[in-house]
């Protein structure tokens, strides 16, 4: 049994975290850190948890986790992570961290894009990029993972393969994604209240959004070189979800069927990602409550592009569900356990 402790268990990726590890059996919960509700019983703060979790909160003290858990996740706002972790806490305990403190390997872009200063530089190397599908030998081996976000798993895994191929100019990436709103977080923001977000959709980051380098770092990994690409994020009125549309060049003339075929070599053993068919576009209500990736394309011979698609919910595979199968892989359990989650629909 895989002892597990979380840190910022009531936030939204932590809750997620809660409700999946409740179906995995061969990991338990010991551990629900919240430094906001020290004290006070779990399935007081997620009334869906009640019957379900007899747990009261407790506080963010890493190292005494450490000597108690097996590994530690830690759904907690940027820098946080960074500040507790050491290498005394990693030769105890396995870390994957959900906050972006470890996924850029340069210092100094995630101090210019965060706006804060990296309090564990020491480990950049070491850590490893959780993106199951791309990183999955190095994360079996791994102490440290760097979780994914939410954008950037959905725009890495859309565009991989065709920058892996060579057959799109990433000098041309254009990314547009949509978001539900807990992609925000669970903290009481004025931008988020109900009637500021109902009825209404708006682009925001734009141009500055701090998940553009970390979408370009990894498609650069893909390309063999250094990308530049224009991202844009948008909230919409609905809870969960990621919708991305991405345009780019296409480097040579091909058919549909032959991007078919490269998707379908990158993905088609995978277990969470589904390249659906030409006549399908992805749509998040088909992943909603999932693990899946769907993604699909269309090739706009008029313009010489190709559009790619593709949908997730952001907080089971742009998060927590993403952070469960990374677990199972450092832990040689089945990838896919406590992730069987058919989508929800309506």
């Amino acid at each position: 049994m895989i002892k597990v402790g979380i840190i910022g268990a009531t936030g939204y990726a932590g809750a997620e975290l809660v409700r999946i590890l409740a179906g995995h059996k061969n990991a338990r919960v010991e551990w629900y850190g919240s430094r906001s509700y020290i004290d006070q019983k779990y399935a007081d703060v997620y009334r869906n948890m009640f019957q379900i979790v007899d747990a009261t909160c407790m506080d963010d003290n890493m190292e005494k986790l450490a000597s108690q858990v097996d590994v530690i996740f830690t759904a907690t706002p940027q820098g946080l992570c960074a500040s507790l972790i050491n290498e005394n806490i990693l030769s105890e305990t396995k870390v994957i961290d959900l906050s972006a403190d470890f996924r850029l390997k340069d210092v100094s872009v995630y101090e210019e894009w965060y706006k804060i200063e990296h309090k564990a530089p020491q480990f950049l190397d070491e850590a490893v990029y959780g993106l199951c599908e791309i990183n999955r030998g190095k994360i079996k081996t791994a102490r440290l993972v760097a979780n994914p976000g939410c954008y950037t798993t959905c725009s890495i895994l859309t565009a991989y393969p065709l920058a892996k191929e060579g057959l799109i100019d990433m000098d041309s990436l254009i990314i547009d994604a949509k978001s539900g709103t807990s992609g925000a977080g669970r903290g009481a923001k004025l931008a988020n209240l109900f009637c500021e977000v109902n009825e209404n959709i708006k682009a925001y980051g734009v141009a500055t959004h701090r998940h553009t380098p970390e979408i370009e770092e990894q498609l650069g990994y893909a390309a063999g070189r250094k990308v530049t690409l224009s991202f844009t994020p948008h909230l919409v009125p609905m809870n969960r979800g990621i919708l991305a549309t991405e345009y780019a060049r296409l480097t040579r003339k091909v058919t549909a069927e032959e991007i078919k075929e490269v998707y379908d070599s990158y993905y088609g053993k995978e277990k969470f990602i589904r390249v659906l068919g030409t006549d399908a576009c992805p749509e998040t209500k088909w992943v909603e409550g999932s693990n899946y990736t769907d993604i699909g394309f269309r090739i706009d011979p008029r313009t010489n592009r190709i559009i790619m698609m593709g949908a997730i919910d952001n907080l089971v595979k742009g998060a927590a569900g993403q952070a469960v199968q990374n677990m199972n892989l450092m832990f040689g359990e089945k990838e896919s356990e406590g992730l069987e989650l058919v989508p929800m629909f309506p």
